[in-house]
């Protein structure tokens, strides 16, 4: 008999040979029908392998990443023998699963699928996945499957097989396809039951603009079709507060060819929100004791080749500047030059905790495929601080950086968020991470320790870590449900060294400080994109570019709107009057379009009573109040930063 170890800490007995599906079964039938996949020893593998020694296993279903990451790469398996049967002769490269979905490269020759197509090859793929067929995995020599390949003329597959060796080669079979595939598979076609063709593009293959243009096919399926109705209703509300859309509507910023690509200019309404950001921050920081500090843009290369930065993140960074003989690169991250500051002046135990806080301006050399309107930039504002603290302060600042964000998260109304926990690969120590395996053990359990403890929501996932020390990577959604990684929380116990970083302790002894590298609000770029994507541009008031459009019905109540419009200004409202000879109707939808929080609509009434008829962004009337009334109702919006309504 092998001992089954579970993830809840129970051992079951069973008879070597059995299969990880025969193992559910022996939990549950039920258990069985919703098995996708399972973890044996950790390895993702089928579920009809066989297991024949002691093991631990784990069943993946589709609540869970890999068990959604098999369904997809399954249905891009379906979707390719759906294709094969319609169009003879196509050649593929490669089918993954994405976060959302999947998508296969293929070569159609000089035929082209066109958006007709997508249907017949969706009600082809609904006819096949309908037969049940098993996904079967096929062991193949590299000789057998080289010349299974050239039969078919396949360079793409003979490409990948040159990469492979004998005993690392798998085929997999459903119906009339079979593929070079490591695997693994959902068990059969017949659990795919929703699926949605969703775009075509073309691909280089292997990413290279030398290489032949390729067709992606892009798709997603579901396990029933009342998720994917969902999931096509998220996509329609994504498309209405695509950022970039919103942006141009809303004039926040603007890209321009003789600026460059990925390097944003903020227009006057995107610069109030990047200030109103600012202030919020600051008041934040100054208030939990931390100091503001500016750097500048550039550095020479020696402090980029003491922090490590180079030559490891060379390709992240802009070509370098040559001025007398000596290399300046543009600054890709603050970090070194907080170092720098920390090291002016000698520090003892009574200055630390030592909190530095700025918005520095970065700039990353990001490829141009992979720029993508704010949330991938060449130029970016990172509300970035640094924490110099000794062993002992460290959970309680690690723990108010964490509660730091959550305030943030009540503020701008994200309800629903996780910390991802990045920790280090010991088998990459000294290559990718710093070779300190005592100090990676150390630093990685008190931030574990410090989640627990503060009862947040987080995972772990490995080989993820920053080179100097584990990192949190905080992951929100918005309110259509859409992930965005917000920011990062990470802890250095390398920099201090290499900047020789000191502090005289309470004995008198010198002592390296531990580093807490964190931005609870990521960068403007991103941080802003994502705010425009959650409110679809209906910012809450306080935030709001425009806060108030005064809308006289006609030119006779302009002297009573200018007497408003001063009285908001002097209260610190940012205010505008519609002044144009239009009726009052049109007036109402303009700003409506403009998404400004509060219209006030001034008539003979209102102007001979000193009041004000409100309208509320997507509320309608609201009702009339005095001047002094409405002030005090935004005031107290404002001040209050109160979430949008």
């Amino acid at each position: 008999m092998i001992n089954i170890s579970f993830p809840d800490g129970a051992v079951r007995q069973y008879e070597p040979g059995i299969s990880a599906l025969d193992i559910a079964k022996s939990i549950s039938e039920g258990l069985a029908r919703k098995v996708l996949v399972a973890s044996v020893n950790n390895k993702v593998v089928d579920v009809t392998t066989t297991i024949t020694d002691d093991a631990t296993i784990k069943f993946h279903t589709w609540d869970d990443a890999e068990g959604k990451n098999t369904f997809w790469h399954s249905t891009a398996h379906l979707m390719a023998e759906a294709i094969e049967s319609i169009f003879p002769g196509v050649k593929f490269w490669v089918g993954p699963a994405l976060d959302k979905g999947f998508y296969y490269d293929m070569d159609l020759g000089d035929r082209k699928i066109s958006e007709d197509d997508l249907l017949a090859i969706e009600k082809k793929m609904n006819e096949l996945a309908k037969k049940n067929n098993l996904y079967i995995r096929i062991e193949k020599p590299k000789d057998e499957a080289i010349a299974y390949f050239t039969d078919k003329g396949d360079e793409y597959k003979l490409d990948l097989l040159n990469n492979l060796k004998d005993g690392e080669i798998t085929f997999y079979q459903q119906g009339e396809f079979t593929d070079l595939c490591r695997g693994p598979h959902i068990p059969h076609t017949g659990l795919i039951k929703a699926i949605k063709l969703t775009s075509i593009a073309g691909a280089y293959w292997k990413g290279d603009e030398k290489n032949k243009m390729l067709t992606r096919l892009y798709g997603v399926s579901f396990p029933n079709q009342k998720e994917l109705d969902e999931y096509m209703h998220m996509l329609e509300e994504a498309r209405k507060r695509d950022h970039r859309k919103l942006g141009k509507e809303l004039s926040i910023f603007t890209m321009d060819d003789d600026v460059g690509q990925g390097l944003p200019l903020w227009l006057p309404n995107g610069t109030i929100i990047i200030e109103e950001l600012e202030k919020l921050a600051k008041e934040t920081e100054e208030a939990a004791g931390y100091k503001r500090v500016v750097t500048p843009h550039i550095a020479k290369e020696s402090m980029y080749l003491t922090s490590g930065h180079l030559p490891y993140y060379a390709d992240s960074m802009f070509p370098p500047m040559e001025l007398d003989g000596t290399k300046y690169y543009l600054k890709a991250m603050n970090c070194p030059h907080h170092h720098k500051i920390f090291g002016a002046e000698p520090k003892s135990y009574k200055d630390l905790p030592y909190r530095i806080a700025e918005y520095g301006t970065c700039y990353r050399y990001e490829q141009s495929g992979e720029l993508f309107g704010l949330m991938r930039v060449r130029c970016l504002h990172m509300n970035d601080a640094h924490i110099y603290c000794n062993k002992e302060q460290f959970a309680l600042e690690f723990k108010a950086v964490n509660e730091m964000y959550i305030k943030y998260f009540k503020i701008f109304g994200i309800d629903k968020y996780v910390m991802r926990l990045s920790l280090h690969d010991p088998a990459k120590l000294g290559q990718k991470y710093v070779n300190e395996p005592a100090l990676w053990k150390d630093t990685e359990d008190m931030v574990r320790q410090v989640l627990i403890e503060s009862n947040i929501p987080f995972v772990e996932v490995q080989d993820e870590a920053a080179f100097y020390g584990p990192k949190i990577d905080v992951q929100i959604w918005s309110a259509i449900g859409r992930e965005f990684t917000l920011a990062t929380n990470q802890v250095d116990f390398n920099s201090g060294r290499k900047f020789k970083l000191e502090y005289t302790t309470h004995t008198n002894d010198t002592d390296i400080p531990l580093i807490i590298h964190r931005a609870p609000l990521g960068t403007h770029e991103r941080f802003i994109g994502f705010l425009l994507e959650h409110y679809a541009g209906k910012f809450p008031v306080w935030i709001a570019p425009l806060q108030v459009k005064i809308l006289p019905i006609s030119d006779k109540f302009m002297d009573y709107a200018n007497d408003v419009y001063a009285q908001l200004r002097k209260a610190g409202v940012r205010v505008e009057i519609d002044d144009r000879s239009e009726k009052i109707g049109k007036k109402i939808r303009d700003t409506e379009l403009l998404k400004v929080p509060y219209m006030l609509v001034l008539g003979e009434k209102e102007m001979n009573e000193g009041r004000l008829a409100v309208r509320r962004q997507g509320k309608g009337d609201t009702g009339t109040v005095t001047i002094a009334e409405f002030i005090t109702q935004i005031r107290e919006e404002i001040l209050e930063r109160k979430s949008a309504e």
